[in-house]
């Protein structure tokens, strides 16, 4: 497939952004971004500088959610600033981006996993929990992760330049759903293969520790308030499970409503929600939720500001 019909698709993209003033989307992207980069690296210290914290393995995996979330974040108010001006950025800066952004989505969805099957095994084997997911063992899951994460942006990215080859050129548009649209078909079957075998296998294993969790703990009499803790968390992490998984669904309907050369209006619309909204609204909520859910963060985030206020008091005197 020529590079000529990916300048024009982006292109027709533009045009159809700037006439409608879809640019105007910069707005949510910029006041979700905001928001949860308030909170964030504020959480993310706190658990990495105080060893209470940094000892406790569920802690760990949330530090690095955040942190995943922080450069997705980070990198998608930066492709969205550039799609909504049309700057023609240089390929290569639009390859990373396009890698780093699948990448750092993965790794959230990879961890967050992660966290159900850490409260399983607490609860399963709480006496042996400390020896079946200790600290050390935590990071080096982490990292594992971060691995993983990498080798289907990676893997397209090298197929993209081999399909491409040298004939390149600076394009207004800078999207992953634009330059998987480029490569064949049998490339295009294998990204929906592997997003739909990705989610399925983190939604059975998810579901799978909820229902074992649930049978283990049903006698303890904690579900039988309507509006017990635990109900209340089942809910709330249900909820954003969902906002996470949600976004990964919807690129899928992308890549099935752009298959003509002709942009349709519709696809723009679906890909500036998803991308300005739908992707946000889960990593707003997440250290907020968090924050409610463990006291030991409250506490320790209520510290760090009770002495930075102590602090300016004591110097203003």
């Amino acid at each position: 497939m020529p590079q000529s019909f990916i300048v024009n698709v982006s292109v027709d993209w533009y045009n159809k952004m700037e006439s409608r003033h879809m640019d105007l989307f910069i707005i949510p992207t910029v006041l979700l971004t905001s928001v949860t980069m308030l909170v964030n690296p504020v959480l993310s210290l706190c658990i990495l500088c105080f060893p209470t914290l940094r000892q406790e393995t569920r802690y760990l995996l949330l530090a690095n959610m955040l942190f995943a979330d922080m450069l997705f974040l980070a990198i998608n108010l930066a492709m969205v600033s550039c799609n909504s001006v049309g700057l023609h950025m240089p390929n290569l800066l639009c390859e990373f981006m396009m890698v780093s952004m699948v990448m750092t989505y993965s790794t959230s969805v990879l961890t967050i996993t992660l966290m159900v099957v850490d409260t399983y095994v607490a609860v399963r084997w709480p006496l042996h929990y400390k020896e079946i997911l200790p600290p050390s063992r935590a990071r080096k899951i982490i990292m594992s992760l971060w691995v993983t994460a990498a080798v289907c942006p990676v893997s397209l990215l090298v197929m993209f330049e081999v399909v491409m080859g040298s004939d390149k050129q600076s394009r207004p548009v800078c999207l992953m759903l634009i330059a998987l649209h480029t490569l064949e078909h049998k490339m295009k079957v294998g990204v929906h293969f592997y997003f739909i075998v990705a989610i399925s296998l983190c939604t059975v294993l998810i579901v799978y520790c909820y229902i074992h969790l649930y049978f283990i703990t049903k006698t303890s009499g904690i579900w039988r308030s309507r509006y017990s803790r635990a109900r209340m968390t089942l809910l709330a992490h249900t909820l954003l499970l969902m906002m996470y998984f949600v976004p990964t669904l919807v690129f899928a309907v992308e890549l099935a409503l752009l298959k003509e050369e002709s942009v349709d209006l519709v696809g723009v619309w679906i890909n500036l929600v998803n991308m300005c909204i739908l992707m946000l609204l889960p990593r707003c909520c997440t250290p907020y939720l968090y924050i409610l859910r463990y006291h030991e963060i409250y506490e320790t985030v209520q510290q760090v500001f009770w002495k930075k206020r102590h602090l300016s008091q004591r110097s203003a005197a």
